[in-house]
């Protein structure tokens, strides 16, 4: 069966660079990322996939991120998986956690940070994904007949790339 993949980078997040009162893992959505990341979720409601799971990794803006997708979709919250191996372990983290998927679902959601998701996105994605994501850029991809752990490098058809900013 077809298995269909929605790499979504978090959205707008607080800018604590000169800061050192906030650690990077726990910077907070702006006000702008809340409305990117409801956007978000409606577009996806609008298309009407259906979400089997939702992964983020353990920093408050991709879990705030993908919490609002999530109540767009109707998906309920408890079950977002926050998969440590999203943070800062590179595209082989992502691959792993991928690749450990059951096989029941169909269709999930990772919402990550950059570079990681923009470089697994190039590389699980037979064509150019165009270029480093931005904040609230949704790819998504899919894979023919292959199972989550026969994914791999390449493996992947692009579907669509949408960015935030282009939505309504």
């Amino acid at each position: 069966m077809e298995k269909n993949l929605l790499l979504i980078r978090h959205a707008t997040a607080e800018d604590v660079t000169n800061s050192s009162m906030v650690r990077d893992r726990d910077r907070e959505l702006t006000s702008r990322g809340i409305m990117e990341s409801a956007r978000i979720g409606k577009y996806l409601k609008d298309n009407e996939l259906k979400i089997d799971a939702i992964l983020c990794s353990p920093a408050t803006r991709t879990h705030a991120t993908a919490n609002l997708i999530a109540e767009q979709l109707k998906f309920d919250t408890e079950n977002i998986e926050i998969a440590e191996g999203l943070y800062g372990s590179g595209p082989r983290g992502y691959l792993a956690l991928l690749n450990g998927l059951n096989e029941s679902l169909d269709t999930a959601i990772i919402v990550g940070h950059n570079p990681d998701i923009t470089f697994f996105a190039d590389y699980l994605c037979s064509q150019d994904c165009g270029g480093s994501m931005s904040k609230g850029t949704v790819i998504q991809l899919k894979f023919g007949d292959l199972k989550w752990a026969e994914i791999s490098q390449k493996s992947g058809t692009l579907v669509k790339r949408v960015d935030v900013k282009d939505l309504n």
